[in-house]
């Protein structure tokens, strides 16, 4: 069960690299000389760094969750310090609480 949630793991921080590197080369791009374009670009890169920061973030979990697999404490409770479901951890594998002490 660890290996396929570690290359899911593996999978989903690949894709979250892939997407920051992409939203940082937009923001390098240069940005129109027309200042109605620049109004529109300008909302565009409030979104764009709304899903960078969020991108950021998912990575962050995911290389701790992969940090925690390296280091066998991977499916504990941080909280209660008990198994975490592997359903629970099939649904969102970054997961660092068991789904009571989330509650």
């Amino acid at each position: 069960m660890t290996t396929e949630l570690s290359h899911k793991l593996k999978q989903k921080q690949a894709e979250l690299s892939k997407r920051i590197s992409a939203i940082e080369a937009d923001f390098k791009k240069g940005r129109s000389a027309d200042f109605a374009e620049q109004t529109t670009e300008r909302e565009n890169d409030e979104v764009l760094d709304e899903i960078h920061h969020e991108a950021k973030q998912e990575l962050s979990l995911v290389n701790q969750a992969l940090e925690r697999i390296d280091s066998g404490n991977y499916g504990i409770c941080q909280q209660c310090e008990e198994p975490i479901k592997p359903e629970r951890l099939a649904a969102l594998p970054y997961t660092t609480t068991c789904i009571e002490c989330a509650q």
